[in-house]
C-alpha cells in the first residue's frame, strides 16, 4: 500500500522544493552575472568594441584592432580573472566550512602570504623569470600551509588555534618581505608589488593554463568530500561516529584547497579578501542547504571581474585588482570582528 503523506510531510516536501528552486535561481543569476562581467571586460577599455566585434574575435575571425586588443590582451586577462576568482572563492569557503569559522580564509591565515613572500624573494634576490617565480610561489604556499598545519596540529586541528598561528606566520612573512624590499632596486620593487597586491596586468594563457588544470583536479576532489565536510561541522567525534574518516577527509580537503590558492596566487598574486568574502556572500544569496562550492566559486569570479573593471575604468586611473578587493574586504573584516565581540564569541 502507498503511504498517504501527512500535512507535515507535504509541507516539508514543499519547503524542500522551494529551497531547491531558490538555490538554482541564485546559482543561475550568479552565472549570468559572471558572464555579463566577462563580456563587459572584453568590450570596455581605452577602446570600446561592440558585442559583434568581440564575438567575432572570440570565434577566431580577423577583426582589425579587436583581434589584438581583445584576443591577445583582454581575453587572457578576463579568463585569468574568472579562474583565479573561482579558485580563491572555492578554497576560501572550503577552509571556512571545515574550520567552522568565517575568519578561516587562506589570505587571513597566511597561506597567500607564503606565496607572495616566496615570489618577492625570487624577484628581488634571485632574479628569476616569470615561470620560475610562479613555480616557487606555488611551492611557498604549499610549504606555508604545511608549517601552519604542523604547528596547529595537537589532537586534531582546532580552528581557533590554526587561525591564530596562521596570523602569526603571516606577520613573520610580511616582515621578511619588508626587509627584502628595503634593499631592492626600484625596478624590482615594481615587479614585486604585483605579487603583494594581486594584479591581472600582463595575464597570459601560459599563466592561466596551470590554474585551469588545478581547478579541474581540485574541484572534483572537493566535491567528493562534500558530505564528509558537512558532517565535520558537527565535530570530529560526531563525524567519526557517522562513518567519516576524519584524518583522510581533512588531508584531501586541505591539499585541494591549498593547491587552488597556490596556483591562483602564482597566476595573479594574492588578490586580497576574495577567498574571505566569497563564502559569506554566497551563503547569504543561496541560503541554507546544498553545497556552497559552486556559488562561492561564482561569487569569487564575479568579485575579481568587477574589481578589475572598477580598477581599470571606474576611478579615473588604473589600480590593481587587489587594491579594490582590499578596500571592499577590510571593512567587512572589521565588521565581522565587531559583531563577534558584541556576541561574546571568540575567534
Amino acid at each position: 500500500m502507498t503511504a498517504v503523506p501527512t500535512p507535515e510531510r507535504a509541507a516539508l516536501a514543499r519547503g524542500r522544493r522551494q529551497r531547491t528552486r531558490q538555490r538554482r535561481g541564485a546559482v543561475a543569476a550568479l552565472a549570468a552575472l559572471v558572464l555579463v562581467l566577462f563580456s563587459v571586460a572584453l568590450m570596455v577599455g581605452d577602446t570600446v568594441y561592440t558585442p559583434s566585434e568581440v564575438i567575432r574575435t572570440v570565434l577566431g575571425q580577423r577583426v582589425p584592432g579587436a583581434s589584438f586588443t581583445v584576443g591577445e590582451l583582454r581575453l587572457p586577462r578576463a579568463s585569468t580573472g574568472v579562474l583565479a576568482g573561482a579558485a580563491f572563492g572555492l578554497a576560501g569557503v572550503t577552509f571556512q566550512t571545515m574550520l567552522r569559522n568565517p575568519l578561516a580564509a587562506p589570505d587571513v591565515i597566511g597561506i597567500s602570504s607564503g606565496a607572495g613572500a616566496a615570489a618577492v624573494v625570487c624577484v628581488v634576490l634571485l632574479g628569476l623569470d616569470q615561470a620560475a617565480t610562479s613555480l616557487v610561489a606555488t611551492a611557498g604556499a604549499l610549504l606555508t600551509a604545511g608549517v601552519i598545519a604542523l604547528l596547529a596540529h595537537r589532537d586534531g586541528i582546532a580552528g581557533t588555534r590554526l587561525i591564530l598561528i596562521g596570523i602569526g606566520v603571516s606577520a613573520m612573512l610580511d616582515s621578511v618581505v619588508s626587509s627584502v624590499l628595503l634593499h631592492a632596486a626600484s625596478w624590482d620593487v615594481q615587479t614585486a608589488m604585483r605579487w603583494l597586491t594581486g594584479s591581472l596586468n600582463g595575464a597570459t594563457w601560459e599563466q592561466s593554463a596551470p590554474l585551469a588544470l588545478a581547478l579541474l583536479v581540485a574541484a572534483p576532489a572537493l566535491a567528493s568530500q562534500e558530505r564528509s565536510l558537512r558532517l565535520l561541522q558537527l565535530g570530529d567525534d560526531a563525524a567519526a561516529g557517522l562513518g567519516v574518516r576524519v584524518g583522510r577527509t581533512r588531508a584531501v580537503v586541505i591539499l585541494a584547497a591549498v593547491l587552488l590558492i597556490a596556483f591562483a596566487t602564482a597566476a595573479t598574486g594574492p588578490i586580497a579578501f576574495v577567498a574571505f568574502l566569497a563564502g559569506p556572500i554566497a551563503a547569504r544569496l543561496v541560503r541554507a542547504g546544498g553545497s556552497p562550492n559552486l556559488p562561492a566559486a561564482l561569487v569569487g569570479a564575479a568579485l575579481v571581474l568587477a574589481a578589475d573593471l572598477i580598477g581599470q575604468s571606474g576611478l579615473g586611473g588604473r589600480y590593481p585588482v587587489g587594491v579594490i578587493t582590499g578596500v571592499l574586504g577590510a571593512p567587512y573584516l572589521v565588521l565581522l570582528l565587531i559583531r563577534t565581540n558584541r556576541a561574546g564569541g571568540a575567534l
